[in-house]
């Protein structure tokens, strides 16, 4: 997988009906050029207004069928972010994109290129406000989309879609939309001629040079990798360089990506999003490089400065957007893994001691009462234990992520996925869009109970793929993130968060409703053994299986 090469259209293909003497229409033209750019996956749920869309459905693609749009757009991100290509997305008119606007703005966080159309009402009926007709249908999903248009000719529809995926493929990758009516798809439509767009932008060599002569100079430099160090296929070069400056490597907050590997003698921790604590964890540090990421995400009000005093920062980021607010120092902006490799082809710097290693955490131990439930800790300590570390990890529980990222240590690239933009509804329908790009591996899916309410029905579309998921649900039956983060807002010790306890949810009952087996695991002594049966890959077909555990 690599985020920085051009995508290139191979041979052109006969649409369905060339071979029947007909000439193209727009579906021909534009399944052709879906197939050239390796989009032959569409996520989709269906309605009245994008049935034409699917007539004379080719053999050679791929209908992935999502029972709510939030988990249609989910899968895709998934699927777009482990294949490393667009995905293609197909929405119902305007209820079904506001149904999907939540993951909408998920995608546009991770950086997720996907191509998401959806349908509208016929153009001859358009002036009388149709029933389910999408009314400034180009308006709706902005502005979390990078580009929205409802072409003005249905021949114009196949060189919109061409024009959707470059810039969806372009740094910043993200989502891009376009509406179509429903009676375009059977008119005469010319096929997109062959085309070689390129989607990285190398970052300026003077900025680099100065960054790089920065690093060169300082005493004690501190690295701050995000999410775009693995987007763009970086995480290797990114080590090279961190071991060529002896320095101390931070994730960036709210990453979404592993972009440099945990068990690594230079790795330092993870940044929270509160400015006082990072200036806190980065001080003694001279020169701070941030590398994919900005400086720095925020969750609450702050004050002081926002690195330490006498620190200089700099930026390499593939977003001109996040550089421009950039509160100090320097930012060259372009591909990523083309920049750190313009500083690894520098001379090597001056040598350096090595940074005291990170402190080793303490073993988390089962309850010493019976009947009381296993610590959080306990239970991602056992799951680290049994899994394979070269697996793959898509979570969405955050009330338990300060404690995976000290218990379960994600070790590759490509290795961990979750959402940028703090929205609920990615975790679970992304596993399944992970699980269909990797073939053959299983992948587990860590939810918190909270969480998995917001796109259970993933768990259907896991069951029909035959998909070889282990969703572990960690229920400690509330919105726990939210109890937790009661006090920074006033609340007192003990006072009641209204609308935070989730009882009486029983997830082995759910899975079980939609076809997948589970188990429920309240005993510490027996995760073990559940967990590794629930990971195991039972033949080519294995499919899905859900552990929940009771956690406190």
């Amino acid at each position: 997988m690599t985020g920085s090469a051009p995508h290139r259209n191979h041979g052109q293909a006969n649409p369905p009906g060339a071979g029947r003497g007909r000439p193209w229409t727009v579906r021909d033209a534009v399944i052709d050029f879906a197939r050239r750019v390796g989009m032959t996956s569409i996520f989709a749920n269906p309605g009245s207004t994008e049935l034409p869309m699917f007539r004379d459905f080719p053999a050679d693609f791929r209908y992935v069928l999502g029972l709510q749009e939030a988990v249609v757009v989910g899968m895709a991100d998934g699927y777009a972010q482990a294949t490393g290509n667009a995905a293609l997305v197909n929405l119902h008119s305007a209820a079904g994109v506001g149904n999907a606007m939540g993951n909408i703005f998920t995608a546009f966080r991770n950086r997720t290129p996907l191509v998401i159309t959806a349908g509208q009402q016929a153009r001859s009926i358009l002036p009388f406000d149709p029933f389910l007709a999408a009314t400034q249908a180009t308006e709706l999903p902005k502005p979390y989309v990078k580009w929205s248009i409802e072409p003005a000719r249905a021949q114009d529809v196949p060189l919109a879609i061409a024009r959707a995926y470059a810039i969806a493929m372009q740094e910043p990758r993200g989502p891009v939309f376009v509406s179509i009516p429903a009676d375009d798809w059977e008119q005469a439509a010319e096929p997109v001629p062959l085309r070689d767009v390129a989607h990285t932008m190398r970052p300026e060599p003077a900025m680099l040079e100065r960054i790089g002569g920065l690093l060169d100079a300082c005493e004690r430099p501190a690295f701050v990798v995000g999410g775009a160090v693995d987007r763009a296929d970086a995480a290797a070069d990114v080590v090279r360089l961190a071991e060529r400056h002896h320095a101390r490597v931070y994730v960036a907050p709210m990453t979404g990506r592993c972009s440099f590997p945990e068990n690594h003698r230079l790795f330092a921790g993870f940044l929270p999003a509160m400015r006082e604590r990072i200036v806190e964890l980065l001080g003694g540090h001279d020169a701070i490089f941030v590398i994919g990421a900005p400086a720095f995400t925020y969750h609450v009000e702050g004050n002081g400065p926002h690195v330490p005093p006498g620190a200089q920062l700099c930026q390499l980021i593939d977003d001109p957007a996040v550089a421009a607010w950039t509160p100090q120092g320097m930012a060259a902006v372009g591909n990523v893994r083309l920049g750190v490799q313009d500083l690894l082809a520098r001379a090597a710097p001056k040598a350096r001691d090595l940074p005291a290693p990170r402190a080793v955490p303490p073993r988390a131990l089962p309850p010493s009462e019976s009947g009381a439930r296993m610590s959080v800790a306990f239970a991602l300590q056992t799951l680290a234990q049994v899994r394979d570390p070269e697996g793959i990890v898509v979570e969405e529980a955050p009330s338990a992520r300060p404690v995976l990222q000290t218990y379960l240590p994600i070790t590759r690239a490509g290795g961990f996925f979750t959402m940028d933009s703090g929205g609920l509804g990615y975790g679970m329908p992304a596993a399944v869009g992970v699980a269909l790009a990797r073939p053959g591996q299983r992948v587990i899916a860590l939810i918190g109970d909270g969480s998995s309410m917001y796109s259970i029905q993933a768990i259907w579309s896991a069951v029909q793929m035959q998909l070889p998921i282990t969703f572990v649900i960690l229920n400690n039956t509330r919105y726990a993130a939210l109890q937790d983060f009661a006090p920074v807002f006033g609340f007192a010790p003990g006072e009641t968060v209204q609308g935070t306890d989730l009882p009486g949810l029983d997830f082995v009952t759910l899975a079980m409703g939609m076809g997948c087996p589970g188990e429920r695991v309240s005993d510490a002594a027996k995760l073990a053994a559940v967990l590794s049966n629930a990971l195991a890959m039972h033949g080519p077909k294995s499919g899905p299986m859900l552990v929940e555990a009771m956690v406190a």
